[in-house]
C-alpha cells in the first residue's frame, strides 16, 4: 500500500506511538490528522510538527465521535484511520470499592475497544468510497497473554483482536477495499510504561515496522518480542504466561 497523497486519522495522535506515527507518516508524503483529549499536547504536537491537523477530541464520547466525523468530512476526508487512543489503568488496591473497580473496568473497555467500532463504524463509507485505503488497529502482546497487572486492559486488547480479525474477513468476503491492518506491539517505551520493570522498544523502531508492514500489505504486525510470545502461547503456554508474569512483578489485579 502507498502512503504519499493518503490523508490519515490517528487517534491519541498527540503523544507516544500517535505523535511518533505522525512524525513517520508524515515523512512517508501523507497528510496526518491528529486527535486527542488533551489540547495543551495537541498544541505541543502542532509545534513539533506544523504540518498536522490537531483536532481535540474524545472518541469514548458518541456525540464527540460524530462530531469528528463531520471535522473529517467537511476537511475533505481520509484515506486512513489510524485506531491508536489507548488507556490502561494503574493497578487497584484494597481500597478501591467494587463501583470504582467496575467504573475503571467500564473505562478501559469504552476506549480500547468500543470506541474503535464506533469510529470505524461511522468512516466505513468514506474509505470505502477511496481507491485504496485502510483501517489500522493497536492491539498488544497482551492479546495474546495476559497481564496479572493489566486484567482489563489485556481483555480489551484481546476482544480488539479477535474484532479485527473479523472485520478483516468480513471486508474480505464483501470485496471492499478497505485493508484492515493489526498493529500488535510489545511494550513500549512511552509514558504508559512508566513504573513497569520490563524491557521495552522505542516508538520510532514500532512505527517503522508498522509502516513496512503497511507497504508490504502484511495485514499482522507482529514487533520485537510480541513474536515470540505469539509462539510461546500456541506451543508453550505456561512459558509464555511466565515470561508476561515473572514472580518479581506479581501485583495485585487490576480491574
Amino acid at each position: 500500500m502507498n502512503l504519499k497523497g493518503k490523508t490519515i486519522l490517528i487517534t491519541g495522535g498527540a503523544s507516544g506511538i500517535g505523535l511518533e506515527s505522525a512524525k513517520q507518516f508524515l515523512a512517508n508524503g501523507a497528510k496526518v490528522i491528529i486527535t486527542g483529549r488533551n489540547q495543551e499536547k495537541l498544541d505541543l504536537a502542532k509545534k513539533l510538527y506544523p504540518q498536522v491537523t490537531a483536532i481535540q477530541n474524545d472518541v469514548a464520547n458518541p456525540d464527540d465521535a460524530l462530531k469528528l466525523y463531520h471535522q473529517i468530512e467537511s476537511l475533505g476526508g481520509i484515506d486512513i484511520l489510524y485506531n491508536n487512543a489507548g488507556v490502561i489503568n494503574p493497578p487497584n488496591n484494597l481500597a478501591k470499592t467494587n463501583d470504582q473497580i467496575t467504573d475503571l473496568a467500564a473505562y478501559e473497555m469504552n476506549i480500547n475497544y468500543l470506541g474503535v467500532i464506533r469510529l470505524n463504524n461511522l468512516f466505513l463509507k468514506m474509505l470505502e468510497s477511496r481507491p485504496e485505503s485502510a483501517i489500522i488497529n493497536t492491539t498488544s502482546i497482551l492479546s495474546y497473554v495476559p497481564s496479572n497487572g493489566a486484567a482489563t486492559y489485556s481483555a480489551t486488547k484481546a476482544a480488539l483482536r479477535f474484532y479485527t480479525a473479523s472485520l478483516r474477513n468480513h471486508l474480505e468476503i464483501a470485496k471492499s477495499n478497505v485493508k484492515v491492518f493489526e498493529l500488535l506491539p510489545p511494550l513500549v517505551a512511552t509514558d504508559m510504561a512508566k513504573g513497569i520493570d520490563a524491557k521495552t522498544i522505542t516508538p520510532e523502531k514500532l512505527v517503522k515496522a508498522l509502516i513496512d508492514s503497511i507497504h508490504k500489505n502484511n495485514f499482522t504486525i507482529r514487533v520485537g518480542d510480541t513474536k515470540i510470545v505469539y509462539f510461546l502461547s500456541r506451543f508453550f503456554p505456561k512459558t509464555a504466561y511466565k515470561l508476561i508474569n515473572p514472580a518479581k512483578n506479581n501485583i495485585k489485579l487490576s480491574a
